[in-house]
C-alpha cells in the first residue's frame, strides 16, 4: 500500500459521497457556497478521538456563525458513527469511510507505528475547504488539544 499525498492548498478538494451516522449519503459538492471543515480521526470511542469530536461539537455554533459546516470522517461504519454521535451528543455529520477510499484521496491514510507494530490507519488531518470547493488550509499530524479552536480562528480569518 502506498501513501498518497494530500491535495495542496489552492487545489480542488476531491469530491466524494459517504454515508453519515443517520445512513444518509453526504456529498462534498453539495456544500458548495459554504466553508467546510473536514477532519479525519482514527477511530470512534477512543479517548483522543472523543476529545477531538467533543471539542468540535462544543464550537459547532461558532463554526456555523462563521458560515462553516463541520464534517468528520473515520473508517468505522455508519452504525458505529450513530452510537458514537448519540453517546457524546454530537451535532455534526460523522461520515463512514470503511474502505478508507476518501482518507486515501486526502492523504490521511498513513503508515503508523505503535509499540513496534507497523500498520495503516487514519492520521489526524484537517482540511478547510472554501465555498468554491478548493482547499484553503491543511493541518497534518493534528494534536487534539486546542485544534478545534485553531481551526475556528482560521475559518474566521478566511471568511472575513
Amino acid at each position: 500500500m502506498n501513501a498518497s499525498a494530500s491535495p495542496a492548498v489552492g487545489a480542488a478538494a476531491p469530491d466524494f459521497s459517504l454515508t453519515d451516522d443517520a445512513g444518509t449519503s453526504q456529498s462534498l459538492s453539495a456544500q458548495r457556497g459554504r466553508w467546510v471543515v473536514l477532519f479525519f480521526y482514527p477511530k470512534d470511542f477512543t479517548s483522543g478521538c472523543t476529545d477531538e469530536v467533543c471539542d468540535f461539537r462544543d464550537l459547532t455554533p461558532d463554526f456555523e456563525a462563521a458560515g462553516a459546516t463541520v464534517w468528520s470522517v473515520s473508517v468505522l461504519d455508519a452504525a458505529s458513527k450513530a452510537k458514537f454521535k448519540a453517546k457524546h451528543g454530537l451535532t455534526f455529520p460523522l461520515l463512514a469511510d470503511p474502505d478508507h477510499e476518501v482518507a486515501e484521496r486526502y492523504g490521511a491514510w498513513v503508515e503508523k507505528k505503535n509499540y513496534g507494530k507497523t500498520y495503516w490507519g487514519i492520521g489526524r488531518t484537517t482540511f478547510l475547504i472554501d465555498p468554491d470547493g478548493n482547499v484553503a488550509r491543511v493541518w497534518h499530524k493534528v494534536k487534539v488539544e486546542g485544534h478545534a479552536a485553531e481551526v475556528l480562528e482560521a475559518v474566521r480569518e478566511a471568511a472575513a
